[in-house]
């Protein structure tokens, strides 16, 4: 006896970030940091300062990946079709690993540049730096501060809070190194800082790069234990074995999983699943549970028992 039994309404339980507002929270940072980046860019290069341009590129970077978690947000609505069973959820994994990937490329740019002008720095412009910097902090602090409430709850909406959060404190450097040249007279420090700005983008990208990988790969979320849910399924009622059990992340904000029961005692009835269900989603924000029930007659072994099986 088999049975297949999931949770009807789950995608209804896991609303999009366009879909909470957050749409015009990526317009108004994306407008923000476009005209931010274009100033700043053009008066790095006329202050002679590369821990500007640095910046600039960072936040150039910051609304591409901007705009390609807004998209896959959108996407990400889209209702499931013939061929894509499940909608278009998993764009926001591509979009957040994307994302990542961009500004890793960025930071060897910057960060070759910044070795290069070690040995040779100029001549720098340091209160432009300042007051530019200072624009910088306040610009990038009112856009990390749209994505504030969502931050924990969406991967892509987290890259977008902490590259904002990052660039705040990254230009508040550039306005120290600024301050510090004009007491110091140490030219050297522009390309210092810019160093150090790499270091920060580094440090914040990876982590995203890491997970936006592992759930490309269909690793379970970090939010959730795979051995605590299968603890869970095997102290139901009734199940003697649990196999087949796989967790993956349908989206940057939803989870499925799929397992089989064996249960000599037969099926167990709809209102057992509906516990089991809803127990799961509350536990362990699973949205899209299916589980099915097999009897576990030798003379029909399940041919995925092994854990080993995919």
């Amino acid at each position: 006896m088999h049975s297949h039994v999931h949770h009807p309404h789950a995608s209804e339980h896991h609303a999009s970030a366009a879909g909470n507002g957050m749409g015009r929270a990526f317009a108004i940072g994306i407008a923000l940091n476009v005209v931010f980046a274009l100033a700043e860019w053009v008066l790095g290069v006329t202050a002679n300062s590369l821990a500007l341009v640095a910046d600039a590129t960072h936040n150039f970077s910051d609304v591409l990946g901007l705009l390609l978690a807004w998209g896959a947000s959108v996407l990400a609505r889209r209702p499931p079709s013939a061929r894509f069973t499940y909608g278009l959820r998993g764009s926001t994994i591509l979009a957040a690993l994307t994302n990542a990937m961009i500004l890793l490329a960025a930071t060897g740019g910057i960060a070759w540049e910044a070795l290069r002008r070690l040995n040779s720095t100029g001549a720098v412009n340091e209160q432009l730096v300042i007051w530019v910097a200072a624009l910088g902090v306040v610009v990038n602090t009112a856009t990390a501060l749209l994505f504030l409430a969502q931050r924990k709850s969406d991967l892509n909406i987290r890259g977008a809070f902490l590259h904002m959060a990052a660039d705040a404190g990254v230009s508040l450097g550039v306005v120290a190194a600024g301050i510090a040249m004009i007491y110091t007279g140490w030219t050297w420090l522009d390309p210092v800082i810019s160093l150090m700005i790499v270091l920060v983008i580094f440090i914040g990208t990876w982590g995203m790069l890491r997970e936006s990988l592992q759930l490309a790969l269909h690793a379970a979320p970090t939010s959730v234990d795979p051995a605590a849910v299968r603890r869970y399924l095997e102290e139901l009622p009734g199940v003697t074995e649990v196999h087949d059990l796989h967790v993956w992340a349908m989206s940057t904000t939803e989870t499925a999983l799929t397992a089989h029961l064996v249960m000599p005692g037969g099926h167990p009835g709809d209102a057992f699943f509906a516990d089991a269900v809803h127990e799961i989603e509350e536990h362990f924000k699973i949205g899209h549970a299916t589980l099915q029930t097999e009897i576990g007659t030798p003379a029909h072994p399940c041919v995925l028992a092994p854990d080993r099986v995919v």
